[in-house]
């Protein structure tokens, strides 16, 4: 069962917040006699006066600014890691209403290279992650590990594989470079050509041969947007210590070799 937190974020506030408009205009509990004992509308308010600024703070940080998120997989590497906790960003491509998701204020557009939060359209309970390839009207063609994009190759340089038991590469996206992992040199996952429609954008994962990203899900819809993300605050595996040198880590900067 996935916990809708931005709802019962929502809820919480919206209630907190009428307690407190319903005893300042209507109950008026501070005119009361101090020396009756507490009634339960009494706890109700205080509780309510205490935590509706704090919820009122988080829901406004969450739904506007910045959003945690936690990688559950390896799609990403060697950019992001399995374990890594990052902060998205949530005004990069506009600000949205919580829970409705609707967009109110129009701040920018996904560049070639983000880094980018979506909701899966088959399921929107679900959130992935992965790197924008294609915008909207372009041509995407992959084959042999190799991207074209509308008729011009991307530059693809062969890097120092490091710790990674697999080939490493450097990619340039409109001079924005990023390392991506190949697993199997030999076999490259769903060559075809790719049209993106107007309003959705292609994205794939930086490890190539173990994502399921735009080629087998389809473009993303620009609604199903969440934000970019645009650091690293924590990385913890289970039953190891958690990396404090990941900590604090702009995502622009990971795995780039050189």
């Amino acid at each position: 069962m996935i916990v809708n937190l931005a709802l019962i974020l929502t809820v919480l506030t919206l209630f907190s917040g009428v307690v407190v408009a319903l005893d300042k205009f209507l109950w008026k509990t501070d005119e009361q006699d101090n020396r009756e004992p507490p009634s339960g509308k009494d706890v109700l308010v205080e509780y309510s006066r205490s935590f509706f600024p704090v919820l009122l703070f988080v829901l406004i940080i969450r739904s506007f600014v910045f959003e945690p998120f936690r990688l559950p997989s390896g799609s990403m590497m060697p950019t992001l890691l399995e374990g890594d906790f990052i902060f998205v960003k949530k005004y990069s491509y506009g600000l949205r209403l919580p829970v409705t998701e609707t967009k109110v204020i129009e701040t920018g557009e996904p560049r070639r290279g983000d880094v980018v939060v979506f909701r899966l359209p088959s399921d929107p309970s679900i959130n992935y992650i992965k790197r924008v390839i294609g915008l909207p009207g372009d041509t995407v063609v992959y084959e042999r590990h190799r991207l074209t994009i509308n008729g011009e190759r991307v530059n693809l340089e062969r890097s120092d594989d490091g710790e990674w038991n697999a080939p490493v590469y450097v990619e340039d996206l409109d001079g924005r470079l990023h390392d991506i992992l190949v697993m199997s040199p030999e076999y490259s996952t769903r060559d075809n050509t790719y049209r993106v429609p107007e309003g959705h954008y292609f994205v794939m994962g930086d490890n190539r041969d173990r994502s399921k990203d735009s080629r087998f899900i389809g473009a993303i819809p620009e609604e199903f947007l969440v934000g970019e993300a645009v650091r690293i605050w924590m990385h913890f595996v289970p039953w190891n210590m958690p990396d404090w040198g990941r900590i604090g880590t702009k995502i622009e900067y990971c795995g780039v070799s050189h």
